[in-house]
């Protein structure tokens, strides 16, 4: 079908940047008849446009507060009938509908209201757009004829393309602005449905529990920015956000994605990735925490009675690992762990993640301008899934998290924990959790001194950590051994508790599990250690 000039446009928006200035040009370039609603209406009007009020149009009053005004036919009509059929041509004359070529709408700001901390169940019903919708998917269904409008970034495009085609747009730009439609009207049903399930959900209480793994899931994504290039510089990369329903399970109160960016250069993929491991264990702890992570595992990590002390912990388990790393803490940063880091230490970190910062901290962290600084809010709780993509499908998963009861846990060996050490293998299994398999974590005074991360056996996971336990204590000044270990799946052989036992490991937490436990048991009983079994498994692969 050959492009015909734009004759008619409606035109009903609650954005109404630039509207004036397009309109105006539709009429006076094109001759363009404009038809509009309500308060788009009178700014059209009041800016010297020659308006159809919708109603005169129809012949039908707006009514019902405005809930009824362009489900009309001769609106949908207009813009449904195909322009190459015979039938449907003479079906709109004989009943007065003329066509329709441009309409430019864009939706009731639904997510702005409801973000709103006052807003009512009732106020938010009023922000769902009805019409608005129905008139884009019409338009876009009949994108062979019928130009649509839903974001006024492309108001010059296609003004430009009216210029150099007689007043006509091209099929190849319709189809474009097609998409974009759906697009939007997907993401916008999808706000609707997150926000009203999260309303019923508060009012009625869950109707039934859940299911792990949903039969269809259907997920919307909306791109935050592209990044410089992905893991490595040859691949390219974006960042994207949960902007549907799965974004209620698929992201936590305060998460990475969505947190203030303060200062520094852009994120990179690497960055997003070692910010969000380290984000998600220093969340872990209930006390002040501080994690340094690097290439995906915490070469740091403390507990402390207050953030600084638990930073310079963290820093002192491996300076040399730390640096270029990620620092995370669970608590707002103060100017004293800024100073520590960067004026004592000489640290180069690559970005800083807490809820919040000082501003004497930030000022510090100014003098570095590429540091970046992230500011998430708050600390809140994991979010419910997590999505790993593969070749041809993605992997949904429940996100791990230390959640097991000690109350739950079982000790096979003669000699028990004190209370101290359960305090300190407690420590050292949630941040084992953060380790990759197959993982080891030696810890002493929680601090997490040693890590034997993703070696293809667990003895060799063992022997790295021990050795970086010893040089932690050796650097620190302190007396080796006393060490406290966690072991983030079961021992398969004793290997593994007598390496540990030589390195002066006097207390284990571990899954337990294995076919030889009973090995295992009997080399921690000869070396006078105890052990704890969780009966819980965290392997991050």
């Amino acid at each position: 079908m050959a492009d015909t000039p734009i004759k008619r446009a409606l035109v009903s928006v609650t954005d109404k940047t630039g509207v004036v200035e397009f309109v105006k040009t539709l009429e006076d370039e094109f001759g363009v008849e404009v038809i509009s609603t309500g308060g788009t209406a009178r700014v059209l009007a009041e800016a010297g446009v020659k308006v159809v009020p919708i109603e005169e149009y129809t012949g039908f009053p707006e009514m019902m507060d405005g809930r009824v005004k362009t489900l009309h036919p001769k609106v949908h009509g207009g813009l449904l009938a195909r322009r190459d059929d015979p039938r449907h041509m003479a079906e709109a004359a004989e009943h007065g509908i003329g066509m329709i070529d441009l309409v430019c709408v864009n939706l009731y700001e639904f997510e702005k209201t409801v973000a709103a901390p006052d807003v009512t169940f009732a106020d938010a019903i009023e922000h769902i757009d009805i019409g608005g919708p129905s008139m884009l998917r019409s338009a876009a269904k009949n994108a062979d004829a019928v130009t649509v409008v839903s974001d006024p970034a492309d108001y010059e495009e296609i003004l430009e393309t009216m210029r150099a085609n007689d007043g006509a747009t091209t099929l190849e730009l319709r189809r474009f602005l097609q998409l974009k439609v759906y697009e939007t009207t997907a993401c916008y049903d999808a706000a609707i449905a997150s926000w009203l399930a999260t309303q019923y959900d508060a009012e009625f209480g869950e109707p039934e529990e859940p299911s792990a793994a949903p039969d269809e899931l259907g997920i919307y994504l909306e791109k935050v920015e592209d990044l410089r290039y992905g893991e490595n510089p040859q691949q390219t990369a974006a960042v994207y956000r949960f902007a549907d329903d799965f974004a209620e399970l698929g992201s936590s109160e305060y998460p990475l994605v969505g947190a203030e960016q303060v200062q520094g250069k852009p994120l990179s993929y690497n960055n997003y990735l070692d910010a969000d491991a380290a984000w998600n264990l220093v969340r872990e702890f209930d006390g002040p925490a501080c994690v340094i992570l690097k290439h995906q595992n915490p070469c740091g990590s403390a507990v402390a009675d207050d953030v600084t002390t638990a930073y310079d912990r963290a820093f002192a388990c491996d300076p040399k690992s730390a640096f270029g790393g990620i620092i995370a803490c669970n608590r707002e940063v103060p100017f004293e762990l800024v100073e520590h880091a960067f004026d004592e230490n000489g640290q180069f970190v690559e970005v800083i993640i807490a809820p919040s910062y000082t501003p004497e901290a930030l000022e510090r962290m100014a003098k570095r301008p590429n540091l970046r600084v992230l500011a998430t809010g708050g600390v809140g709780a994991h979010a419910e899934y997590e999505l790993r993509s593969i070749d041809g499908g993605v992997l949904l998963q429940n996100v791990d998290s230390v959640s097991e009861d000690p109350e739950t846990f079982t000790c096979p060996t003669e000699r028990k924990p004190t209370a101290d050490e359960m305090d300190e293998l407690m420590f050292a299994w949630r941040v084992c959790k953060g380790v990759k398999s197959n993982a080891i974590l030696v810890s002493k005074g929680k601090a997490g001194i040693g890590m034997g991360p993703g070696q293809p056996n667990r003895v060799d996971s063992a022997l790295l950590a021990c050795e970086r336990a010893d040089e932690a204590c050796e650097r620190m000044g302190v007396e080796k051994g006393g060490y406290a270990c966690a072991s983030d799946a079961f021992f398969p052989f004793r290997d593994n508790v007598d390496v540990l036992a030589a390195h002066g490991v006097t207390c284990i937490i571990q899954p337990g599990g294995s076919k030889r436990d009973d090995e295992s048991v009997q080399a921690c009983n000869e070396h006078g250690i105890a052990m704890v079994f969780t009966g819980a498994r965290h392997f991050r692969h």
